[in-house]
């Protein structure tokens, strides 16, 4: 079992449910599912940039990523409705619990001048999304391979309904708050 997951299930409920006084451990807020995303603009000009992106999300992630294509087209930007201009993968279950043990533990410290993440970046109904600005924190990928530095949104879905039993549940799990 998951070391993340189990430290979940067996330190984090517990004091979720005292410090809420939630009724039911069940009541307790847990992560859905991680998206990221990686958005991919040159790709108009050039298809292999998208399929380098594609690549590394997969290595980052641990599974296949989904092509994005463009909703609208915007004549600005030379995009036409329905050209890949991107990649998603959602990561639920294990390899989710396992994306975010090394998302906090091996990632985030490798970032340059790291304070910890705001505390601001919350939706209003128990959502966090993280950006990040280069591709090579990750362990998974071979600095001597990236042909471009790209950066990924990182949105983490809980079951919390306020900001504050999210931050809790994060905080706890290990997320490296700003101070």
């Amino acid at each position: 079992m998951n070391r993340l997951k189990e430290k979940y299930t067996q330190d984090i409920v517990p004091s979720l449910v005292e410090k809420f006084d939630y009724s039911s451990v069940m009541q307790a807020p847990k992560v859905e599912k991680i998206v990221i995303n990686m958005g991919v603009g040159d790709a108009v000009s050039n298809a292999k940039n998208l399929d380098k992106a594609v690549e590394e999300l997969q290595l980052i992630s641990g599974q296949k990523p989904l092509v994005t294509k463009a909703k609208k087209s915007v004549a600005g930007f030379r995009l036409r409705e329905g050209m890949p201009i991107g990649a998603k993968v959602t990561l639920r279950g294990d390899r989710m619990f396992d994306f975010l043990d090394k998302l906090v533990n091996v990632s985030l410290p490798r970032v340059r001048d790291f304070h910890g993440v705001s505390k601001r970046a919350f939706d209003g109904r128990g959502n966090y999304t993280l950006g990040i600005k280069e591709q090579l924190i990750f362990p998974e990928v071979d600095y001597d391979l990236v042909d471009k530095v790209r950066g990924m949104d990182i949105v983490i879905v809980t079951t919390a309904n306020t900001d504050e039993e999210s931050l809790e549940l994060l905080t706890q799990l290990g997320v490296p708050f700003q101070k």
